[in-house]
This record gives structure tokens, C-alpha cells and sequence, in this order.
């Protein structure tokens, strides 16, 4: 009840509202945006998709978030965040209109790929404006732990909401890419109109606070993260669950890669009918990852973070050549449950680790560390299952050397446990 109340209470927060439906059709537009692009590089009839198109459809998706993501914050403290909203979603609107038109037009891959690549860099300055901006639209205290609740939950229903509109109209027909990316492009304009309902100097940064030079930000930046990295480099605890978790979550991107193979070549005869196989996977794995916010900590309260991870480790060394070697899909949809569970629950006990474990003056730019090892993990292993995989995707050496790096994985936990 207590909070069904707070939530009544921040819904009549005019502002409040404005900035959460900035953000729905933000997000929801990137979940079209980036289902779309999926479906293109995947799953067009006209294209014949390669693990090496798939590795780079991952690094434009991922790359720009945790190479832009340190400095983000530096350009949000000196430009009104009101009008990072506004003008980021309507540039993101022209190209994804741009995008659209590339596509329509079958230029050269290249350009596609540079098109998408500018719409997901400027995603993440929208998405850490919504952010920054929260505290200026609620009050302190509790009213913005519920805002803080509320806002991503939202936008990640908003975004997994958007990819399934985007998976169903491309189930409906082959040849309708660029009208999914101009859906994309009308949801970024309503995200950019929905900016102009709040002033311009509502959501900060406050002028009477002096920035240093942008200059001095960017260095200051840069020495932060080089300080996090010693800092980090000194503390074997969090740096053997960065590890770790960096090492399952490569593990877990190039069995992505691998199924996504799969789906288009071995388990189909159709587009249509891949394209189903596919969201039944993600859907699948996204229920392991609910699993593992359930279970880890219940896990975590009795075996300890790393225990927990070994044990996740130990499953993936057994599961994956056990259920993969069939290269079917009811023992593949069993492993991406479990290795869905897995990856999530390495992820939890990693997260406690090093937020237990580093210096809250560090916490910070361990965290930015944090996200590009997450992120450039998934990508790497992206590109190395495009070396591995033959065209349709069966590959059982890339199976069972995924099998020995978590082997190896809960062999040094089990190990380190002991000392």
C-alpha cells in the first residue's frame, strides 16, 4: 500500500510525468530501433547474414555506451539537460529517418552502419540526461528512491515492449526494415516533443555553479578512470570478480552469436519461422535472468558471492556441451534458461562484490570500468565466434572451448575459496 500511495503521489507531479513519458518513448523507440537493425543484419531475405555482420551490429549497439559513457557525464554538467532531451531525440529522429532511407535505397553496408552507429552514441547522452534529471522533478528522501524504482523499470518495459512491435511487424512481412525505422524516428519526435512540455531551465545543470573548462573535465576524466584502475589493481577481491565476470559474460555473447546462427540457417527453412525461434530464445533467457534476481540471494546468503558464481561457472562447464552438442532447439531453449541464469546471477555477486568491496571515493569509476569490460566482453566474443562459426552455426569446438573457459572459471574459484 505504502507503495501503490507514493506512487499516486509522484504521478501528480506534472514534471515528473513529462520527464517519465520523455523517457517511455525514448526507450521504446530504441527497442524498435534496435530490433530493426537486428532483424536487417539477421533476418532480410535479400542478405545473406555472416557471424562477422552480426559482431558488427553488437559493437554499434554496445560500444558506444561504454566508450562514450565516462565522459557523458562531463558535457550533461554544462549543457541544459532539457535540451540534451530535445535536440538529442530529434537528431536521433533525422537518422533514424537517415537510416531508413539507406536501407530503402541498399547503399553499401557501410553506410548503414554508420548511420545506426551515430543513433546508439547519441542514446547514451539521452539516457543519462533522464537520469540526472530525475532529482530535479521529485522531491528528496523517499519520493525519489520510488522515481528511481519507477523511471527504468519503465523504460526497460518501454524498450522490451518496442522490439516486440518491431519482431511483430517484421513477422508480418519481409520487406518492411526501413517502415520499423521510421516507426523508431516517430517515437524519437514524440520523446523530443514531449521535452518542450517542461522548461528549459527545469532539469539542471544550475548556472551559478561554475564548470571547469571542458578541457580540464576531459583530463580530470581520463586521470579518474586511471586512478579507478589502480585503485582496482590493488584489491584482488573485486578484481578477481571483474574477471570473472568479465570471462562468462564472453562466454555468454559468443553462444548469442552462435544461436542467432542457428536461428537463421539450421532451425528454419524460413525467415518468418527464425525470426519466431528467435524471440522464443531471448524470451527464454530474459526468464533465467528473472530466475537469477530470485535466486541469487538466497545463493549468495549461503555460499557467498564467489561460491555462487563457481556454482554458475561449474553449470555452464556441464550444460553447455550436455544440452549445445545436440544443436536442437528444445535442449538449446534448457541451456539459454540456465546460462541466462548464470551470466545474471555472476553479474548480482559481482555488482555486491565490488560495491562492498572498493572505496566509495573510487565506487564510481570502478562502476565505468565495470561497464566497459560488460560491454566490450560481449562484443570480443562476438568477434571471435565470427572466426569460429561455419555459416549455419553448428560449431562444436566453439561449444567446448566455452565449456573449458567456465571449467577454468570455477576451477580458480573453488581454488581461491580453499586459500
Amino acid at each position: 500500500m505504502h507503495a501503490v500511495r507514493g506512487l499516486r503521489v509522484l504521478l501528480r507531479l506534472r514534471d515528473f510525468r513529462s520527464l517519465l513519458a520523455a523517457r517511455l518513448f525514448s526507450q521504446g523507440a530504441d527497442g524498435v530501433f534496435q530490433a530493426a537493425l537486428a532483424t536487417f543484419v539477421i533476418f532480410s531475405p535479400e542478405k545473406q547474414a555472416s557471424p562477422e555482420a552480426i559482431a558488427s551490429a553488437m559493437a554499434i549497439l554496445l560500444l558506444p555506451y561504454s566508450l562514450l559513457g565516462p565522459f557523458t557525464g562531463v558535457l550533461l554538467d554544462r549543457w541544459r539537460r532539457r535540451q540534451v532531451l530535445l535536440y538529442g531525440n530529434l537528431l536521433r529522429s533525422l537518422l533514424a529517418v537517415a537510416t531508413a532511407v539507406l536501407i530503402a535505397a541498399h547503399v553499401p553496408d557501410w553506410l548503414f552502419y554508420v548511420s545506426a552507429l551515430f543513433v546508439t552514441a547519441v542514446n547514451r547522452f539521452v539516457l543519462a540526461g533522464l537520469s540526472a534529471a530525475l532529482p530535479r522533478v521529485v522531491d528528496g528522501g523517499q519520493q525519489l528512491v520510488m522515481a528511481n524504482s519507477l523511471a527504468p523499470t519503465a523504460g526497460t518495459l518501454a524498450m522490451t515492449a518496442g522490439g516486440g512491435l518491431a519482431f511483430a511487424i517484421r513477422l508480418a512481412g519481409a520487406d518492411v526494415d526501413a517502415f520499423v525505422l521510421l516507426l523508431a524516428a516517430l517515437l524519437y519526435l514524440c520523446s523530443a516533443l514531449t521535452a518542450l512540455r517542461m522548461p528549459p531551465q527545469l532539469l539542471g545543470p544550475d548556472p551559478s555553479v561554475l564548470q571547469p573548462g571542458l578541457r580540464d573535465a576531459l583530463l580530470s576524466t581520463v586521470r579518474g578512470l586511471a586512478d579507478g584502475l589502480r585503485h582496482l589493481a590493488a584489491r584482488p577481491v573485486p578484481s578477481r570478480a571483474l574477471t570473472v565476470m568479465t570471462v562468462v559474460r564472453f562466454c555468454y555473447g559468443a553462444l548469442t552469436v552462435m544461436v542467432l546462427m542457428l536461428c537463421r540457417y539450421a532451425w528454419a527453412t524460413t525467415e518468418s519461422a527464425g525470426l519466431a525461434l528467435l524471440g522464443i530464445t531471448v524470451a527464454v533467457s530474459g526468464a533465467g535472468f528473472f530466475a537469477a534476481a530470485v535466486l541469487t540471494p538466497w545463493a549468495v546468503g549461503r555460499l557467498t558471492p564467489f561460491g555462487w558464481m563457481a556454482c554458475c561457472a561449474a553449470a555452464g562447464a556441464v550444460l553447455a556441451p550436455a544440452l549445445g552438442l545436440f544443436f536442437h532447439p528444445v535442449p538449446m531453449l534448457v541451456a539459454a534458461f540456465a546460462l541466462g541464469l548464470g551470466t545474471q546471477g555472476t553479474k548480482i555477486s559481482t555488482d555486491t562484490v565490488v560495491q562492498s568491496s572498493v572505496d566509495d571515493a573510487f565506487r564510481g569509476r570502478v562502476f565505468a570500468l565495470y561497464d566497459v569490460l560488460f560491454n566490450v566482453a560481449f562484443v570480443g566474443a562476438a568477434a571471435v565466434a565470427a572466426l569460429m562459426l561455419p555459416p549455419d552455426g553448428r560449431s562444436a569446438v566453439l561449444i567446448i572451448v566455452v565449456a573449458a573457459l567456465y571449467a577454468v572459471v570455477a576451477a580458480a574459484l573453488v581454488r581461491c575459496g580453499r586459500r
